[in-house]
């Protein structure tokens, strides 16, 4: 098996995005020995944010790049290669004003990409990145699985959103939530970890 680790967080050690992610992986790991592991923080290294030269290597034919055109997309299709060759990815997603890190949309941003990792057709829009296990690993200070700030949550509906019409329709998300909540953040991270079952 092959893992492709995505680290989101910036804040470290502090995280609880990152250690739910890292315990979805341990258990991975344990489950199929012999599995390989690529991890990249976002953070630390990040994609850049979408300029006109990205854009415009994108939809420009490989055949007619210009120098400057190659060196925009080698991020991109780096990590459309790496997702492609990946069997199972575990994406950590702490939420920050009810949506996603800037990081990792980022990422998204550089990964959709039509014709490569989509397609329309007569039928529609095509996923073309199949066969994929995703995890998600999601951090919250509040409570939004479920209650009065369910409609809030923007994180869950965007990546299962954006990462099915890529073609990743299997997904599981895990939940260390209430970790502002005098009640809850005491057990939330331990809660989350228990539940992870493949």
């Amino acid at each position: 098996m092959k893992i492709l680790h995505l680290i989101s967080s910036p804040r470290g050690g502090a995280s609880f995005s990152i250690k739910l992610g890292n315990a979805i992986v341990e258990k991975l790991q344990a489950a199929n020995p012999g599995s390989t592991l690529t991890t990249h923080n976002l953070v630390e290294t990040p994609f850049p944010h979408l300029e006109e030269v990205h854009i415009n290597s994108f939809f420009t034919p490989e055949e007619s790049h210009t120098p400057e055109f190659a060196e925009a997309i080698k991020n991109s299709n780096s990590a459309i290669a790496e997702l492609n060759d990946a069997d199972v990815i575990v994406i950590g997603a702490p939420m920050y004003n009810f949506g996603i890190h800037s990081s990792l949309k980022a990422w998204i941003d550089h990964i959709a990409r039509a014709g490569k990792t989509f397609s329309y057709s007569e039928k529609g829009p095509e996923g073309l990145i199949k066969n994929k296990k995703v995890y998600i690993a999601i951090s919250s200070g509040g409570v939004y699985s479920d209650g009065p700030m369910k409609a809030y949550d923007f994180t869950e509906s965007y990546l299962r959103s954006v990462l099915g019409f890529l073609g990743m329709t299997d997904i599981t998300v895990y939940r260390a939530e209430g970790l502002n909540v005098p009640d809850l953040k005491d057990i939330a991270l331990d809660k989350a970890i228990e539940s992870i079952a493949f």
